[in-house]
């Protein structure tokens, strides 16, 4: 299994929980450092705990389902001051 497919498995794990809050994430793109670059969709973009979603939830279940990921970075969210 490629690389993108392990992430997309990693996602089905969190993405029910996402889609019951009204939000969803997709993946934009997988550098070569193997940085995941992810779009936050619905109310996962607009969200005032959508950083917390995403280091707590997505970029947790990713990097445990695929250990040679070395960070997941939001293209879409606004950076927390």
């Amino acid at each position: 299994m490629d690389l993108t497919a392990r992430v997309e498995e990693a996602l089905e794990t969190i993405r029910p929980y996402l889609i019951a809050d009204g939000g969803n994430v997709a993946i934009e793109e997988i550098t070569s450092d193997n940085i995941v670059k992810v779009k936050l969709l619905g109310n996962c973009g607009s969200c005032k705990m959508s950083f917390m979603t995403m280091k707590a939830g997505i970029e947790q279940a990713i990097i445990k389902a695929v250990p040679e990921i070395k960070g997941v970075e939001a293209v879409d969210l606004a950076p927390q001051v």
